[in-house]
């Protein structure tokens, strides 16, 4: 028996329409042989009849077939427009999609609207998003939802362990059918590896798993996870350029520290911060000794490595929360939030030791003063802040450089002169 499939579509229907021509002329012959019969021999009249009543038998099952096929064809136009009609569904909700992630302003907003738009296109998959790192020698784990229990996405991946990243396109890890897998990938539930390509440029990997074997048509997973990958690499990519050009205008493009305009910026809202929570917090003002002098002897090339190496050696030497910043030429600035003055002075002498570390390394003579001021102690505000850490630098300079040096404490407040009683006036 032929199976449904076969009259489906516009080759179905050319073939109902032919065997509905061959019912026709089947009772047209039958009828005809009726008709010879009665004018013949017995013999004759008898081999005529039989003739006919198989045709109309052969009229009857044809018609039956017909019927059947009639309704297989209604069948398959309905499926056909029910097809239709996801497809125009699916379409809308990529569209609304890559409507909402022209809106996110980090990877994480982007995995949310990934979220929502797939759980309504693969409701029986699972998904995770990772996304290359700065240094792009590992992916990290996004966002996670609706996973297997088998499978459980680890927090990074190496992009050499990964057939999806190697190839350039989707891959199938499915141990049930001997499927080759990638080094990363553990348990037994079927996943589907999307590569997150734009403008020429790989930015992440999307898996799909296949929750307790609910996603049944693998196929139609693989084209909505591509249609998912390609809408949201393009707003990873839109993400991490206005990310570039973000850290272009607040780092210093030489030594990769914030720039003065950002440390302005940061300083008063420290200081703010400070000053409403009671705390205090500390400015180091660095300067390189002789730093022209390196330069006229070895160099710019060699002034500028050894700047280089100096802003890497303050970073290390400084806890995440400090803010390094390059105030100008071979100037930097630290900030220390809720760090007082003798918390700022040992840094700063951590600072100054491991700065002067970095002469052997380059053969020639590598040293830095430091001038400390602290809020509230030798300031209340942030000019005063820089002022009095840049006195306090050109104290350390003053007195034989490579040392460190505080701004003195702010004295007391004189009282208020008494006013002069009007009687010792008229007196």
């Amino acid at each position: 028996m032929m199976p449904n499939s076969v009259f489906e579509g516009p080759a179905g229907l050319k073939l109902v329409t032919m065997l509905q021509a061959a019912l026709r002329i089947a009772l047209v012959f039958a009828l005809v042989a009726c008709v010879a019969a009665i004018g013949l021999m017995d013999h004759l009249r008898t081999a005529a009849l039989t003739v006919a009543g198989f045709l109309i038998a052969l009229a009857i099952v044809a018609s039956a077939v017909s019927d059947r096929l009639k309704v297989i064809q209604v069948r398959s136009y309905k499926r056909h427009v029910d097809s239709i009609n996801e497809t125009q569904e699916q379409i809308e909700e990529l569209f609304s999609m890559t409507d909402t992630l022209q809106s996110a302003d980090s990877n994480t907003d982007a995995a949310q609207v990934l979220r929502a738009t797939s759980r309504k296109l693969l409701p029986g998959c699972g998904v995770a998003l990772y996304v290359f790192n700065n240094s792009r020698d590992r992916l990290d784990l996004i966002d996670t939802w609706d996973m297997p229990e088998s499978y459980r996405p680890t927090d990074n991946l190496i992009p050499a362990n990964c057939w999806a990243l190697k190839r350039g396109k989707d891959h199938l890890n499915d141990p049930q059918e001997g499927s080759l897998c990638c080094s990363h990938y553990i348990g037994d539930a079927a996943t589907i590896e999307v590569p997150m390509m734009a403008r020429g440029q790989v930015f992440g990997l999307l898996i799909l798993g296949d929750r307790g074997g609910k996603c049944d048509n693998v196929d139609r997973a693989r084209r909505l996870a591509r249609a998912l990958a390609d809408s949201t690499s393009l707003a990873l990519s839109n993400i991490s350029l206005r990310e570039q050009l973000r850290t272009q205008s607040l780092r210093d493009p030489m030594t990769g520290l914030y720039n003065r305009r950002y440390m302005e910026d940061t300083l008063d809202r420290f200081i703010s911060l400070a000053q409403r929570q009671n705390q205090s917090t500390s400015v180091l003002m660095i300067d390189l000794d002789n730093f022209k002098s390196l330069n006229d002897e070895f160099g710019h090339a060699k002034g500028d490595a050894v700047l280089k190496d100096v802003a890497a050696q303050v970073v290390g030497a400084l806890r995440p929360s400090d803010v390094v910043c390059r105030y100008g030429g071979e100037e930097l600035l630290v900030i220390l939030p809720e760090s007082a003055a003798d918390d700022a002075m040992m840094r700063a002498e951590q600072v100054r030791a491991r700065i002067e570390m970095l002469s052997e390394q380059h053969g020639c003579n590598v040293a830095a003063s430091i001038g400390v001021a602290t809020l509230p102690d030798s300031a209340k505000s942030a000019s005063d802040l820089l002022s009095a850490s840049d006195a306090a630098l050109y104290e350390a300079k003053a007195a034989g450089k490579n040392q460190v040096h505080a701004a003195p404490a702010l004295g007391p407040k004189k009282a208020p002169a008494e006013p002069i009683s009007p009687r010792l006036v008229a007196s």
